[in-house]
């Protein structure tokens, strides 16, 4: 992805927007707006505000916004030196204190029955082989009392094993939610009620119909798009933004009548915006 200022500052020039036009729609200082378009982070109020007004310049230019915080996650921001410090210092408070603590009690505890344990097997072992020397049998084939420290542990493995099954585990799948995205474009819908030349283009220049004559109750679709610049010949024509009515003012000498269409109102533009049809 280019650079996030560039990104901003060329998206405002081809909308042919300017800076305080932009403080005006989003309520964002002017200095911070030409701090975004620059860069310059020191001089905004902190992370949280970047984030916030690239958000929002990002979506009113048209903009991906998500990309552009995300860009800026990726680039600009760390854990603070404050948080690395506090890691640090609990890391190692609980070392210092797992190395005071010594061998557990637990520990100390099931010493005792394990010694025992080894020293009744040994026990047993002496015994089997004493007697299989006086009744000249094979030592290895009296190993029976050995196994039931064995099957104990093959117990203990086939309990641990059969406990998923145990019909206390349910599997299920997560309902998902869907967010409803409310819809960001304007609409536009015009009715010459006399003989008036049309151009509407949207915010990169794109012209959304053909720049002509229009004759009195010709049929126009409705115009959807985040602006919508407009250029009438005169003011022969109804207007309806998202379902208000507007009424166009003449302007003196005849000169086209220019108007940007937000969902914010409409403001007119002046000179007209040039037609590219």
């Amino acid at each position: 992805m280019a650079d996030i200022g560039s990104t901003l500052r060329e998206a405002r020039m081809r909308s042919r927007i300017d800076i305080s036009e932009v403080e005006v729609g989003t309520k964002i200082r002017a200095k911070y707006l030409r701090a975004l378009e620059n860069e310059e982070w020191d001089l905004l109020p902190g992370p949280v505000y970047v984030k916030s007004f690239l958000r929002t310049y990002g979506d009113y230019l048209g903009l991906d916004s998500r990309l552009l915080v995300d860009e800026f996650k990726r680039r600009y921001e760390r854990p603070s030196d404050h948080d690395v410090r506090v890691m640090t210092t609990t890391a190692r408070e609980r070392d210092r204190e797992r190395r005071s603590r010594g061998p557990s009690r637990l520990s100390g505890a099931l010493l005792a029955p394990r010694a025992l344990i080894v020293l009744a097997l040994v026990v047993i072992v002496v015994a089997l082989i004493l007697i299989g020397n006086h009744n000249g049998k094979n030592p290895a084939g009296s190993g029976r009392p050995i196994t039931p420290a064995t099957t104990g542990g093959d117990a203990r493995r086939h309990h641990h094993g059969r406990a998923p099954t145990g019909g206390r585990t349910t599997t299920g799948t997560t309902p998902t939610t869907t967010t409803a995205v409310v819809p960001r474009n304007v609409s536009l819908r015009l009715v010459p009620t006399a003989t008036v030349w049309i151009c509407v283009e949207n915010q990169f220049g794109h012209p959304l119909m053909a720049a002509r004559d229009y004759a009195p109750g010709e049929s126009i679709p409705t115009l959807h798009a985040r602006q919508l610049l407009l250029t009438l010949g005169n003011t022969g024509v109804t207007m309806t933004v998202d379902g208000r009515p507007y009424s166009p003012t003449a302007q003196p000498g005849g000169v086209a009548i220019g108007l940007r269409v937000t969902r914010a109102g409409v403001r007119s533009l002046s000179p007209a915006p040039t037609c590219r049809s």
